[in-house]
């Protein structure tokens, strides 16, 4: 979906966080309030000055993943109230006073960005807010806090002692962890060397498309995956990349991940050119032609920029898990084809939170070496891959970005 370099990515693109410049701290979507702890506890947040106000946009939801590691994948807004600038000099996440993530330096700057802008950085100007994006990975049978607590290191350049010294700490923003368990699904495709090109847990394209839609920020594409496939040669296409026939795998069949009604359809919207981002789409038309399905327990299932005409369901058809449902395509804010995949909190596809998934079987056979081999990928070139990868089978587990895995028949 956007343009540029490594982005197959993101349904919203160019839209996020441009968008987001006047967005209200908390939220209300289908998670607690981040900027409240968990009911019936008392935080351990001292009252004190705090120039930096912080809250999450939604609580995180554990999900296993493909490095043996549970993940804690959130976001929080930061926002500046002084009338100076404040630089970031350490982010914490803390729970039963064990520090479990630590943000510093240059790692701060890699994870920071202020709203409307997509430039690395540490500091905030006068009134301004950002996003950090936060990723808890917790050790294989570590046990999951119930409760997290966030110390933001802060430098002040005109300091106000004693109430605001030159240095301070922070302690903000006390979120309860959800309770909620993500929802276990077959892949949506088959056959071998699927590539998951951007999903958590890296800042890439999906994740860092934060929207602001009627008035709240959303952060639909969490853990939204963008599929493209291998050839035995390594490459994704062969001659022209402007040309669809060029990819292999344009038109594979997409298969229900699991049962239950479909509940919103697109088709009829046509291809776009290969290695071209689409500009004036209507945000109805940013996933293309697509299919959304309750698959129970609030969670939707979003397959999009399908191939026109390729659509097989429609509104009201209950879907059995392995149905084919449609073909892979380029169509909407796509550059490449591609299957955009994500699990969402609502049946609307853009005004929705992300919410992890699980494969209940794959094979994961290598990783792509480093985020960068997706853009040699895109140019037509191979990719260095992970060296000394070991393939092995998974179950119920998510796949982190980059993971090249083989789906089998249900």
């Amino acid at each position: 979906m956007t343009s540029g370099a490594r982005t197959v990515a993101a349904v919203l693109g160019g839209l996020a966080l441009t968008l987001a410049s006047c967005s209200s701290a908390g939220q209300s979507h289908d998670a607690p309030q981040t900027s409240s702890p968990a009911a019936g506890s008392t935080p351990d947040v001292p009252v004190a000055v705090t120039p930096v106000l912080a809250s999450a946009v939604n609580s995180p939801v554990p999900a296993p993943a493909t490095d043996g590691k549970t993940h804690l994948a959130y976001e929080l807004q930061l926002t500046n109230v002084l009338s100076q600038d404040v630089t970031i000099t350490s982010v914490n996440v803390v729970a039963d006073e064990q520090k479990l993530l630590t943000l510093t330096g240059n790692q701060i700057a890699d994870w920071l960005r202020v709203i409307g802008t997509q430039t690395p950085t540490t500091k905030l100007g006068p009134g301004q807010a950002g996003f950090v994006w936060l990723d808890v990975a917790l050790d294989k049978g570590a046990a999951v806090p119930t409760e997290l607590v966030h110390t933001i290191g802060i430098s002040i350049r005109n300091p106000s002692p004693p109430l605001i010294p030159a240095t301070m700490e922070e302690k903000v923003a006390p979120l309860a962890v959800s309770t909620r368990k993500p929802a276990v699904i077959a892949p949506p495709l088959r056959g071998p060397n699927w590539v998951d090109g951007d999903s958590c847990c890296e800042l890439g394209a999906h994740r860092s498309a934060l929207n602001a839609l009627s008035g709240s920020i959303w952060a639909a594409e969490r853990y939204a995956i963008d599929y493209v496939q291998l050839g035995p040669d390594g490459r994704l296409s062969n001659g022209d990349v402007t040309r669809l026939e060029s990819y292999p795998y344009f038109g594979a069949d997409i298969h229900a991940v699991a049962d239950g009604p479909v509940v919103g359809v697109l088709d009829g919207l046509t291809e776009q050119v290969p290695t071209k981002s689409p500009t004036g789409l209507p945000l109805e038309e940013y996933g293309g032609n697509h299919i959304v399905q309750d698959i129970g327990d609030g969670n939707y299932a979003f397959y999009a920029h399908l191939e026109t005409g390729s659509v097989k369901v429609k509104v009201g058809d209950r879907l059995t898990t392995g149905q084919l449902i449609g073909s892979l395509g380029n169509t909407g804010n796509s550059d490449a084809p591609h299957l955009h995949f994500h699990v969402m909190s609502t049946p609307d596809p853009l005004r929705s939170d992300g919410l992890p998934f699980l494969f209940d079987s794959f094979r994961l056979d290598s990783r792509l070496a480093s985020p960068d081999g997706l853009d040699a990928l895109l140019a037509g070139k191979t990719a260095p891959m992970q060296p000394n990868f070991t393939a092995r089978d998974e179950s119920d587990v998510s796949p982190l970005s980059l993971d090249v895995m083989t789906y089998e028949s249900q």
